[in-house]
């Protein structure tokens, strides 16, 4: 290896891990074939394509020329209810693609779908290539899923990371994805591009290299881990980083919302009008000791209120159900499913509790249209599925917008041909929800508008390589 071949494998914005396509069909739209013709070169790759852009065809047949390639199997890991559902679209574009839960082996070369909770069942050593759909799980850097994805997937040459929302409240949320694609982990990339704005946290830092934390008192009371303690405070870009940072971005990772943000065009591709509508529950009595309903002041708070409007909450729920053909019912507690199955004619829960094989069949009924309302909450089913024939989405108030974002995108994505209505119950304690969801909505869109326009932004800026003349030995040597 030349220095010159070192120095570009250190800056992690040239290198190609992968090879060249052995085939790439001519189904794919043009933006899809560019994604997948550049993922299969990379190797280890991310793609952050909106909801609706065909992100599982894409991966489908980037895990298809792995295959090929390297005769091995590849695993494509998926939320439960999406699992099937693959399958489906391997059958539909004619791939060979089957569900395992790891108790029967593997076939020698093919494509292997799995659900996340499964994949202790596997080994990585016999896979060419891992696939992980919805990717935005890795996002939670202190979770157990995380750190068990991040650990097999390094163990594998080829790597594909696809989500809509890879990062959709923080920056430095992308270093989780990095560090599961081979590239800077998490905590390198703060300390390279990111810089702490919280003094304390500076010093918390500092008592972490002496292996611990003392109060001002000197008294000794916890042990945390460098990644616990970066969640502590906030971080910021660098002035002088910031270019440098969208460029190693966009050297491992191609994001777009639209077709056009790759520079394609749009046509095929134009969502239909989202109606978004808020209702307000009053409740039918203030909370003990209390004269008037005041916004709820912090989260026990706001449960409070939300057990107290229970009934009001659900009751406004069944109604808003009545008017359409079909709805989904996105809820955060269960005493709130539990009251709407029973207040909605013919509707089925999808709950915590709910077997796995009961789940994906009522996720199959409700597709094929045997069912016309499901109540689920997000955290359960809010990732993945493509439910377009339904034009309807209930939901309560929250502070995740992602959860928010992701449940809305099931029904509102490319392919609807209806407008979409989306029903929001809050109650009047609720008010500061609603403004922080508003927030973190405009948060994000500023957000994924510079991830797009700085990403192509850093695709044009040359990169140049400086001959120099060759150093002299000076004569006293």
């Amino acid at each position: 290896m030349s220095y010159a071949e070192f120095l570009d494998r250190k800056a992690q914005a040239g290198a190609m891990d992968g090879f060249t396509p052995l085939q790439v069909p001519n189904w794919l739209f043009g933006f899809q074939h560019h994604l997948v013709d550049w993922s299969i070169r990379k190797g280890r790759a991310a793609i952050f394509a909106d909801c609706g852009l065909g992100k599982t065809p894409m991966q489908l047949v980037w895990a298809q020329n792995v295959v090929e390639h390297t005769n091995r199997s590849v695993l494509v890991l998926t939320p439960l209810a999406v699992a099937p559902q693959t399958v489906q679209e391997a059958e539909k574009f004619g791939m060979e693609a089957r569900r395992s839960r790891g108790a029967n082996g593997q076939d020698k070369a093919s494509i292997i779908v799995t659900n996340y909770e499964q994949l202790h069942h596997f080994d990585a050593a016999d896979f060419g290539g891992v696939v992980c759909d919805e990717s935005s799980i890795l996002k939670h850097f202190g979770g157990a899923t995380q750190k068990a994805v991040t650990r097999f997937m390094l163990k594998v040459p080829h790597r594909l990371l696809c989500t809509a929302t890879a990062a959709p409240n923080d920056y430095i949320e992308l270093g989780t994805s990095s560090e599961a694609l081979g590239y800077l982990g998490h905590s390198d990339m703060l300390s390279r591009f990111f810089r702490q704005t919280d003094n304390k946290m500076h010093r918390m830092q500092q008592m972490k290299e002496q292996g611990r934390y003392t109060d001002s008192n000197g008294k000794h009371f916890a042990k945390l881990s460098f990644r616990v303690a970066q969640s502590i405070g906030q971080w910021r870009l660098k002035g002088h980083a910031e270019t440098p940072f969208w460029q190693w971005i966009s050297s491992w990772a191609r994001a777009c919302r639209k077709p056009s943000d790759l520079g394609f065009d749009d046509d095929g591709f134009i969502l239909p009008e989202l109606r978004e509508n808020n209702h307000v529950v009053e409740a039918n009595q203030p909370a003990d000791g209390m004269l008037f309903n005041l916004p709820a002041i912090g989260l026990n708070e706001e449960r409070a209120e939300r057990r107290r409007t229970l009934d009001e909450r659900c009751a406004m729920a069944a109604d808003l159900c009545a008017s359409h053909d079909r709805s989904v019912i996105w809820c955060h507690l269960n005493a709130e499913g539990d009251l709407l199955e029973r207040m909605i004619p013919g509707a089925r829960q999808i709950a915590g509790r709910t077997p796995d094989d009961e789940k994906e069949e009522i996720y199959r009924a409700f597709t094929t249209g045997e069912i016309n309302r499901v109540i689920i909450k997000p955290k359960i089913g809010a990732w993945g599925l493509n439910w377009q024939h339904c034009a309807h989405v209930v939901t309560f108030a929250t502070h995740s917008w992602e959860q928010y974002y992701q449940a809305v995108r099931r029904c509102w994505r490319y392919g609807q041909t209806r407008p979409v209505t989306v029903d929001i119950i809050s109650t009047d304690g609720e008010a500061r929800v609603k403004e922080n969801m508003q927030r973190k909505a405009e948060q994000a869109a500023q957000m994924f508008d510079a991830l797009v326009r700085e990403m192509n932004n850093a695709l044009h800026i040359e990169r140049r390589s400086y001959d120099h003349e060759p150093v002299r030995m000076p004569p006293w040597l």
